[in-house]
This record gives C-alpha cells, sequence and structure tokens, in this order.
C-alpha cells in the first residue's frame, strides 16, 4: 500500500515537472512579432551590435530575428524576450488613431500571362482576390492574435525535420492539438491566450486580406476533425464536410492568399495541401489508378468531381488532379479561385520538394512542419504553383507581368495595355531553335536524322573532361569547386529578346546589343593565341568555349549571342552567315534572378552562411550548416530547383502527349521561348569559360573535368584553399573563382584522391567525367 502511495506521488511529481516545462517553454516562446523587435530596438537607441554581445550572439543572427527570417533558441530565446519585455514597458507601441485604409479598388486585366493551359480554361484573371463575403456570420474571422502571428511566416521558429523517421517533430507549434472549438472558423496556437495585446499588434503593411498567409496544409484528426495548419503556428477549425465547402470556405473566411509581386500583375491563389487523413476525410481517393495517373486527373464520374460540379463550382482543363484549380465565376474584378494541391498524389515532387534519400518524408512530416517549410518558400520566392520548374517560370511573369490596366482619358474606362518589359505575346519561331519534335520541323528532314550543329542551335551546359597530364598525377588529390546557383547568375544582367524575329541574311555584321541566334563559324578561334591580362594560356588544356562537349568547331554552326560576343571578346574576328534576331530587347530576367538570389541568402544565412564569410570561415559554416535546420535544407534545395527548373521550361519539351511533329500544351506559353534558354546557358558556359581562362592566365591552373558548374582541378592538398590561386595580397585572382554564398561564387564540393580517380578510369576503360562522383556534401549541387 505505502509502495503504491509513493509511486502515486511520483508520477504526480512528474506529471507537474512536465507541465511547468510546458509552462516555460510557452514564456520562451512569448516573443513579439518581427516588426515590434525592431521598433523596440531602435525606441531605446541600442544596435544590434549591442543585442548580439548582450545575448552572446552574431550582429547577423539579431538581424535575422528583427527581420522574421529566424527566430532565437534557448536559452538566447528567454534572455530575448526578457529584454524585449523590459523595452515594451519603457516604450510602448503607438495606439493608432484611426483603422488602416481599405485597399483601393483593383483594374480588371486582359491577358494571363503564362497560364498553362489557355486562358479560357480557367476563370477570368482579375486582380484582387476575394476576402470574407459580404455578410458573413459575426465572428468568422480570426482574432486579432492570429493576424499578429501570421503577419511574418518566421513568427514561430521552423524545427528540423531529424532524420527521415522521427515524425512528428516536438516543438513545433501546433503538434499538439487542443480541443476542437465548433464555431465557423476558430483560431488556435498554443498559448496566444497569454500574449499581451501590444505584442499583438498586427505588422504594418500586411494585407488584411491574406493575414493568415499564403497557404495552409489541410489536416484530419482521428474523429474526423478539420484542421488547417497556417504559417506562424497558427491553426484554424475548419467545418466543411466536403471538397466544395472546403473550397467555399476559403473564399469568404480563410482570409488566405499572397498579395501580388507587381503592381501590375495578380494577387495569388490560395493554395490547401491536403494531408493523406485529408484525402480520406474528402471521400478522394488515397492514391491515382494507372490510368488516373495517365491522364493526370480523376474521371469525370467521380463521386468528388460530381459534388464539385453540382456545387456549381468550376475547373480548369486539367480536372482534378494533384494540382486541381477550382474556383466561381468572378464578381467584377474578384477572382475566386482555390488551388488544392494532393499531397499523397505526387503533387509535391520529392526529386525537387523534397529529399532523394527520404521518398516519403514530405508524406510524413508534421503539418505544421510542412506549412513552415512552404510558408517560407512562398514568402521568398512565391506561393508553389506545382513544380519547382513551373513556379519559377510563373515567378518570372508575376515580376514581369505583360499587361497593365490603362485608364482611357475620353471615357474614363480602364483598358489593358502592354507591358515594354515583358514578354506579350506568342510569336513565331525559328527552326534552327526548336527542339526535334516541334511542328514546324515537320518534312524538313528524313526520319531518325540527327541535326547537325549547322542546323540545330546546341547551347548547353559543359560535360566535358580530359586525360591527366604526368605533372597532374603527381599531385594526390582533385578538388571540385562548385558555382553558387550558376543558371540564376548567369540571368543577371543578360539582354534577351522580348518580340519575334527577324531573319537577317547576306552576312550581316554581328551585333552583340541584338540578342538571337547566329549561323557564323567560329573554328578559327585558338584558345593558345588569347591574351588574358596580357599572358597566354595552353589551349590543349582548356574545353572550347564553344561547344558543349569542349571540342573545337570545326565549321559553321548557330550560336546564341553571347557565345558570339565571347569570341570578339577574345580577340578573334566574326562573319556571320545569316542570323534571327530579336529587335525589342531588354532585362526581363532581372527582378527574377534578384527575388531568388535574395531567397538563397537569407536562406543561407539562416543557416550560418552569410555573405561576410570568407575563405576557411565560410567552409566550416558550409559544412555545419546540415546540422543546423534540416526543414532550410529542403528550402535551399527548392530555390536552388527554382532557379534551374524555370530556365529548362523556357524550352520545355513534349512529354509524350502527342505524336512527333504534333503541337503539344507547352507550345501555347508565351514564354515558351527557347531563344531565352539558349541565351542564358550560353552566357552560363562563357562566364565559367572567363574564369577558366584567367585562373590559368594567374597561376597556370588548369581543369580536368567539368558538369555543369562543377569543375575539378588537380591539388596538392585537400581543401579549395589549397588549389584556387590567390594574389599577392592574398586576395582572389580578380575574375578567378571566389569563395562565397552569393551566386556565382564557388563552394567545396568535395575532394577525392587521383589514386581513386586512376581506378575508376580503368574500370571504364577510359577517361570520363568524373565531376559528379567526387562529392564529400552530398547535398551540394542539389536543384542546380
Amino acid at each position: 500500500m505505502v509502495r503504491r502511495e509513493v509511486a502515486s506521488v511520483s508520477t504526480e511529481n512528474e506529471l507537474f515537472s512536465s507541465v511547468d516545462a510546458l509552462l516555460e517553454q510557452v514564456a520562451q516562446d512569448d516573443l513579439p512579432v518581427p516588426a515590434e523587435r525592431k521598433r523596440l530596438r531602435e525606441a531605446s537607441g541600442l544596435s544590434q551590435v549591442q543585442i548580439a554581445a548582450a545575448l552572446g550572439a552574431r550582429r547577423e543572427a539579431v538581424g535575422s530575428w528583427e527581420a522574421g527570417r529566424t527566430e532565437p533558441r534557448p536559452p538566447k530565446r528567454a534572455a530575448y524576450a526578457r529584454l524585449l519585455e523590459g523595452l515594451a514597458a519603457r516604450f510602448p507601441a503607438p495606439v493608432p488613431d484611426a483603422p488602416a485604409a481599405t485597399p483601393p479598388p483593383a483594374v480588371p486585366e486582359a491577358f494571363p500571362g503564362t497560364a498553362e493551359e489557355p486562358a479560357t480554361a480557367g476563370p477570368a484573371e482579375g486582380l484582387a482576390p476575394a476576402g470574407p463575403a459580404a455578410g458573413s456570420a459575426e465572428g468568422s474571422a480570426p482574432a486579432a492574435p492570429a493576424a499578429a502571428a501570421a503577419a511574418a511566416v518566421a513568427v514561430v521558429p521552423v524545427v528540423p525535420v531529424v532524420g527521415s523517421v522521427s515524425r512528428p517533430m516536438a516543438g513545433v507549434a501546433g503538434t499538439t492539438r487542443p480541443p476542437v472549438a465548433r464555431s465557423s472558423v476558430t483560431s488556435r496556437r498554443p498559448g496566444a491566450g497569454k500574449t499581451p495585446a501590444a505584442k499583438t499588434t498586427a505588422v504594418a503593411g500586411v494585407d488584411p486580406r491574406f493575414e493568415n498567409g499564403p497557404l495552409a496544409v489541410i489536416d484530419a484528426d482521428a474523429e474526423g476533425q478539420v484542421s488547417a495548419y497556417c504559417v506562424g503556428g497558427l491553426v484554424l477549425d475548419v467545418p466543411a464536410k466536403s471538397i466544395p465547402a472546403l473550397v467555399d470556405w476559403t473564399l469568404t473566411e480563410a482570409r488566405l492568399g499572397q498579395a501580388r509581386l507587381h503592381r501590375h500583375g495578380r494577387d495569388a491563389d490560395p493554395i490547401l495541401v491536403l494531408t493523406a487523413a485529408a484525402v480520406e476525410r474528402f471521400a478522394l481517393p488515397a492514391a491515382l489508378s494507372e490510368e488516373e495517373r495517365r491522364t493526370g486527373r480523376l474521371p469525370a464520374g467521380h463521386k468528388v468531381v460530381k459534388q464539385v460540379e453540382r456545387a456549381g463550382l468550376r475547373m480548369t482543363q486539367r480536372g482534378f488532379g494533384p494540382w486541381a484549380r477550382v474556383y466561381r465565376d468572378p464578381e467584377g474584378s474578384l477572382r475566386r479561385c482555390v488551388q488544392l494541391c494532393v499531397l499523397p498524389w505526387n503533387a509535391l515532387d520529392t526529386r525537387e520538394w523534397g529529399r532523394k534519400d527520404d521518398p516519403e518524408l514530405l508524406l510524413t512530416m508534421h503539418p505544421a512542419d510542412l506549412v513552415q517549410y512552404l510558408g517560407l518558400y512562398a514568402a521568398r520566392v512565391m506561393t508553389p504553383r506545382g513544380s519547382t520548374a513551373t513556379t519559377g517560370l510563373e515567378l518570372m511573369t508575376a515580376l514581369r507581368p505583360p499587361t497593365r490596366a490603362s485608364k482611357d482619358p475620353v471615357t474614363g474606362e480602364f483598358k489593358p495595355a502592354f507591358n515594354d518589359d515583358a514578354i506579350t505575346g506568342r510569336y513565331d519561331v525559328v527552326p534552327c531553335e526548336v527542339p526535334d519534335e516541334h511542328p514546324i520541323l515537320k518534312g524538313q528532314f528524313a526520319r531518325h536524322h540527327l541535326r547537325t550543329p549547322a542546323e540545330m542551335l546546341m547551347e548547353e551546359p559543359y560535360d566535358w573532361c580530359r586525360p591527366l597530364t604526368d605533372e597532374e598525377y603527381a599531385h594526390r588529390y582533385l578538388v571540385v569547386v562548385d558555382l553558387n546557383m550558376s543558371f540564376a547568375a548567369a540571368a543577371n544582367g543578360l539582354t534577351v529578346g522580348l518580340n519575334g524575329p527577324t531573319h537577317l541574311t547576306g552576312n550581316p555584321a554581328f551585333d552583340p546589343m541584338l540578342p538571337g541566334s547566329w549561323l557564323v563559324d567560329l573554328s578559327h578561334v585558338d584558345l593558345s593565341r588569347a591574351r588574358v591580362n596580357g599572358r597566354t594560356v595552353d589551349g590543349d588544356r582548356l574545353p572550347s568555349p564553344f561547344t558543349p562537349r569542349g571540342e573545337r568547331p570545326t565549321g559553321p554552326a548557330w550560336y546564341a549571342t553571347p557565345t558570339v560576343a565571347y569570341a570578339v571578346e577574345l580577340g578573334f574576328d566574326v562573319a556571320p552567315i545569316e542570323a534571327y534576331v530579336r529587335t525589342r530587347t531588354g532585362r526581363y530576367l532581372d527582378a527574377w534572378y534578384k527575388r531568388l538570389r535574395d531567397a538563397y541568402v537569407d536562406t543561407m544565412a539562416d543557416m550560418g552562411v552569410t555573405t561576410d564569410l570568407q575563405g576557411q570561415e565560410f567552409l566550416e559554416a558550409m559544412a555545419r550548416r546540415r546540422q543546423a535546420d534540416p526543414v532550410l535544407a529542403l528550402l535551399e534545395t527548392a530555390i536552388k530547383a527554382t532557379a534551374k527548373g524555370a530556365i529548362g521550361k523556357l524550352r520545355q519539351r513534349s512529354r509524350g502527349q502527342v505524336p512527333y511533329y504534333e503541337p503539344y500544351p507547352a507550345l501555347e506559353r508565351w514564354t515558351w521561348r527557347p531563344d531565352i534558354r539558349a541565351a542564358v546557358l550560353a552566357n552560363q558556359r562563357v562566364g565559367l569559360h572567363r574564369k577558366l581562362m584567367r585562373t590559368a592566365a594567374a597561376a597556370g591552373l588548369y581543369p580536368v573535368a567539368i558538369g555543369t558548374d562543377a569543375v575539378v582541378y588537380p591539388s596538392s592538398g585537400p581543401s579549395p584553399l589549397d588549389v584556387l590561386p590567390r594574389t599577392e595580397e592574398g586576395r582572389p585572382v580578380p575574375g578567378g573563382f571566389r569563395l562565397g554564398v552569393s551566386p556565382g561564387m564557388v563552394k567545396h564540393q568535395g575532394t577525392g584522391t587521383v589514386l581513386w580517380a586512376e581506378q575508376q578510369f580503368e574500370e571504364h576503360g577510359g577517361v570520363f567525367n568524373i565531376s559528379n562522383l567526387i562529392k564529400t556534401d552530398q547535398s551540394v549541387g542539389e536543384g542546380e
């Protein structure tokens, strides 16, 4: 009896200790929103350096906390909360005199831009998304604390996905669900009720229409209660019992969506990510059948499809597939559309959004973790639109919308007008720029004919290697450096064509300001005769800058403008035979590059890799970053895949939907622009070659293999610091390779031994490209 009482008391004490730990955690989580943190610091006259010194943190970390990119972790979190609480007592937030002004009325938009299907397939494009419906039930809007915490994606810290089997993860807001309230819309966030009102004031500038974030992960518990996990740790109870009801709830009460990235663009539709439990709850199949996977949609007779039709909702021509777009007819300029992302149907391809070594990761992540990941991506890039490649392509149009609303000075009506810096139509293509299956090539070549460089523009990244010399075999190591986001970096500052082609014949003079394709003979270019800073190089140990395989051209071939311009830069004359050029030009991709650059740099900074790090500090930070936060590692890969995939999608090939030489859906896009893709890839390749030339001229250092953007150098030591040359002042060679996190700079991909490489050559019966086999850090290059 006594033993039983002691055991009971011991159990009770353990429970009390657990409860105290939870209360302490809630107290530590009690932080004001990021903008308020910055206001308090500035009001007190303190600098980020002073706060960082007091907390034993880096100045960059304090800046990230104030920007909402990251959150402090214990024990710094409790100390930071104590500091802010003291500052809030001395410098209270000013009380606004009047409510925020409502957004100005939107004007209609006439052209959809890069829609995957023709414009008639979807709802009319409006600039203003749906907000709460007039006459909605009282109390249906989320509580004020919800708006504050959802104002920034990173209000609640992003918690790592530990390994591939530890799920759900502890410490994420929303991991443990409170009892479900049955009101039409309720919000739940652990500790929300304990937050002082002064700390939950909505951040200025947050669009109240989208106060709950750009998307939500929809999940259901064992009792069938549906919950919407939103950014910032917010959890909404969803009363919907069917897909139509879920769509209407989203349009009228959820306050989800994302404001336009450009003033002439359109707001992003809200995204609902359905987990396996939600799929079951809404009577959808757990997986698509083989026939459904082939067609990419549920059959017309499926009961959910019939429910949607009976409810008066409409779908695009793609139907109800992994990414289903369900909408009601617009009300004036008000767009009313919801996109459903069905997770168990492989809507988020693990090769792009997840990890190759853990295909089930996204399916088994807790909804709170998944929404933080996708929410961060939406905040830094844009709301996902399917694959990372499709999202990257949509980002181009979102930042450079083709049309704007122009007011007629006579009638006062708004009419669509084209923007000069955008792609504003679907233009004719030319035979040399299109892939083999394009309809324009029908009847031009014999069956199974392989087009030559004189018939086809072959601007691709490097895939090159050469045998090692005796001197290089004397080295012990092979060190591989990898260019950060090389395709995005190549797009920066690049002038591309915005209209259709103009055919130039009769040996036109080369004009580097005219983007397009040029038929020209560059076989006379001898790298050994080129001079770099007054020095010559051994051209036989470098790849040709004009071909992906690195061999020297043998006659006339089609090249993009950057390639021909590089031949001129090297000091050689060029004499084009003919050309297809674009006369309306612009730096169309600059805003796209800057958006992705900032997303990548901010994400790397969150993992401790900042732009001020150089040399050994940078290498050490890169080695540590994957231990910091695996969720951020997923975000890093997705951002890189977005950049690379979007460039590839500019010349998307047929997926076998139609026979050869028959039109396929991608050709309907305004952004199906193989000439722009060719220009970016040409600029990437010649930009890399420029670095190779300057490195060779400065230090007599030559690569032995190149795979896309990974360069292999023989080295006496295992580190990039052992091989990359420096000036007498200890700085990187001007114009050469430089270690750093910014796009266009390089990181360490891996180190192998010369002996290992020799064994590989013997096993394969000759020299081959080993650049992508040498990976000390397996994550380097993922998505790029």
